[in-house]
């Protein structure tokens, strides 16, 4: 018996995750077939993806970037194979292909969330790199997944450990789940200087290589709430038995201890291809490339108790997992305009949690919202988060 062949649609082909799988598929490429590719506005880069890979669909986001990839396959002969959609239908097209049996959501944003409910409804796998999925929608995820025979593969390198730690496990027998966090480039840095950093030095993770949302979201320890949450939905736990400590070295990626008092890890080097090719290949052990542990260089693993008070968006995460509803939604999208803002030179590092907090504070709070409420909370999230930054911006905050 030959082995399994998994057919791929990688939304968010161009960004870090997306390219990083498409290395992946390089390394094994008996093993994977890439049917269709969505992205946004890197039209070029997808311009060279298409002529590589020859999906038979290919996604942007809007006319005008649709307008433009068709310019530039038709200039590298590429038309003949490839139908080009765009926005949010083309999308959900990509999710639903016929041909797909696997799906790397890879998107940004709460974007992400109506092509991952489609994907399972239409019965593919899910390799989930988009973390807004699960943050915003968890508890419709999971009424899904219910009522269906699909399966989600998560890809952050937490997640994918705690699955790695549980095979063949029962999670009756969990005490706890242990996340890792690197503590990002200002682990050492004291609150007192938090105001003052620059989006250059949020951006310089000691670690991993990754977006620049994530990246900054990694720097205000937000990232790692929104994966507190993340796990809450992927394997039921209740957020009191999600632990985070913080591990500099970023070997460890996650810890799972048991009921009888021992407790599993999963190690390697921080290289995001491992997790992604595990999630691809549903579990299975596939022979890569991978730099070997070395323990005698390591040496050392240090780890240490996070910091609430210098990072209070780990708070805020532990928050959303307790509550559900729409308190995911909104703090994902107050984030997101946050980091932005910041990045832009909008506001100080330290404006981040407060303008989450300040979103959060006043929004009108439902319990069980459907994807129609959940998506209004985001939109009106972000145009409060908005309204705070112009009233910092004018001295007001």
């Amino acid at each position: 018996m030959g082995e399994r062949v998994s057919r791929l649609a990688i939304l968010g082909s161009t960004g870090s995750i997306g390219t990083q799988a498409l290395e992946v598929v390089r390394e094994v490429p008996d093993r994977f077939d890439v049917v269709a590719l969505a992205a946004g506005t890197s039209v070029e880069i997808l311009a060279r993806q298409i002529e590589e890979f020859r999906p038979e669909l290919a996604v942007v986001r809007g006319a005008e970037e649709e307008h433009l990839l068709l310019e530039s396959l038709r200039a590298r002969g590429c038309t003949s194979h490839v139908r080009v959609l765009s926005g949010r239908d083309g999308l959900l097209s990509a999710a639903t292909h016929e041909q797909a049996d696997m799906v790397l959501n890879a998107l940004v944003g709460s974007v992400g969330l109506e092509p991952t409910i489609e994907a399972l409804r239409a019965g593919k796998d899910v390799a989930l790199a988009n973390k807004e999925t699960l943050v915003v929608g968890g508890h419709i995820i999971a009424d899904v997944l219910a009522g269906c025979s699909s399966r989600i593969f998560p890809v952050d390198s937490e997640h994918s450990a705690i699955v790695q730690c549980l095979s063949g496990e029962s999670l009756d027998r969990v005490r706890r789940l242990i996340l890792t966090a690197s503590g990002g480039p200002f682990r050492t840095l004291g609150r007192n200087e938090l105001p003052r950093v620059t989006p250059d030095q949020a951006l310089n993770h000691p670690n991993w290589r990754m977006g620049p949302r994530i990246t900054v979201d990694s720097a205000t320890m937000m990232n790692k709430g929104f994966e507190v949450v993340e796990a809450r939905w992927l394997f039921g736990l209740p957020a009191e038995s999600v632990d985070v400590v913080v591990h500099p070295e970023s070997i460890i990626h996650s810890i799972v201890e048991f009921v009888d008092g021992s407790a599993l890890a999963q190690m390697s080097y921080p290289d995001m291809r491992l997790p992604i090719q595990y999630a691809l290949t549903r579990g299975e052990r596939v022979a890569a490339q991978r730099r070997s542990i070395d323990l005698c260089e390591l040496a050392r693993l240090t780890f240490e108790a996070p910091d609430y008070e210098r990072f209070p968006c780990l708070s805020i995460g532990y928050e959303a997992a307790r509550r559900g509803g729409t308190f995911g939604a909104v703090m994902n999208a107050a984030d997101e305009v946050a980091v932005s803002a910041f990045l832009d030179g909008a506001i100080r590092f330290d404006h981040i949690p407060r303008i989450i907090s300040e979103t959060l504070r006043i929004h009108r709070y439902e319990s069980n919202p459907g994807v129609d409420e959940v998506l209004a909370s985001d939109r009106w999230a972000r145009r409060h988060a908005s309204d705070l930054i112009h009233r910092i911006a004018r001295g007001g905050m």
